[in-house]
């Protein structure tokens, strides 16, 4: 389900790159969702830009959950996308469960038919997974016991389930927006603890997001002096990989997929302005 965050990446490319032309490849059947791995910051404006950029580049309906009320967009989104129209935000419905209880019933209600016609969604966003999986301090999760790691599966499940389900309504009514896509972030335990370098796989709760999406985005913030020296406020790396990725390139389009899938660059200006660079 790469294609919505290569659209981002390819429509907020840096203009010191000039306009590639690079092919935004149909998510493969057998991949379920994206998991962005990293800052829940950065996290948080990338899922705003996949659903700005879904609503109005493509016209999907979006449904995005977090537990934190959206007053304003950041001031990233407006430098991005200035003149972003009442219509296309319409088309984005935020939600605000509190507890891990209340998004799985969120995400079960998708089923019900009021919130599948006239158009049921066609992207569903999940803010901050670790705010809902790990307990009410939230900092930490490194004492994960296997209720803990049950309630990320269950979670995970329901998700892909009702993506699945919402891709068989949207293709049943013939809808150019099928399937449905999935991208979700998490904050993981070894990237709060240590604010540099990609997150490995000892985290149990990472572990087991990663048998359900995937394809995981990792954001990781380069610390170097040439990011400093160049002028711009923070410069993040962006590497994508899982299963997802790998079976994409197995197969005779992968030629295609190299631009798609592999390394970009987050570059954030001092005004906020946000711009991606093709690695």
């Amino acid at each position: 389900m790469t294609d919505i965050l290569t659209l981002v990446f390819r429509t907020f490319l840096s203009h010191t790159e000039g306009r590639k032309d690079l092919a935004v490849a149909p998510p493969a059947a057998t991949t379920c969702g994206t998991l962005l791995v990293g800052d829940p910051g950065i996290s948080r404006s990338v899922l705003l830009l996949a659903a700005v950029t879904a609503a109005s580049e493509m016209g999907m309906k979006v449904i995005f959950f977090t537990q934190t009320q959206i007053q304003s967009l950041p001031v990233c989104l407006q430098k991005c996308v200035p003149s972003l129209s009442p219509e296309s935000l319409k088309k984005i419905k935020f939600s605000y469960p509190r507890t891990v209880d209340e998004l799985l019933q969120q995400v079960a209600s998708l089923h019900e038919s009021t919130n599948t016609s006239p158009t049921p969604p066609s992207l569903i966003i999940v803010d901050r997974l670790e705010g809902y999986l790990c307990g009410p301090e939230g900092g930490t999760h490194s004492g994960v016991h296997p209720g803990e790691q049950s309630c990320a599966a269950h979670l995970s499940a329901l998700l892909c389930d009702s993506a699945a389900f919402l891709t068989q309504l949207l293709k049943q009514r013939s809808s150019s927006s099928a399937p449905c896509r999935l991208i979700a972030s998490f904050q993981s335990e070894v990237d709060a603890g240590h604010s540099s370098g990609e997150a490995s796989g000892t985290d149990s709760i990472l572990d087991v997001l990663d048998r359900y999406f995937q394809v995981r985005c990792t954001l990781d913030r380069d610390r170097s002096y040439e990011a400093a020296a160049a002028g711009l406020q923070e410069v993040w790396h962006i590497y994508l990989s899982g299963t997802g990725i790998t079976e994409a390139c197995s197969t005779k389009d992968c030629e295609d997929r190299r631009d798609v899938a592999q390394e970009w660059q987050l570059l954030i200006f001092p005004d906020g302005l946000m711009e991606f660079k093709l690695v």
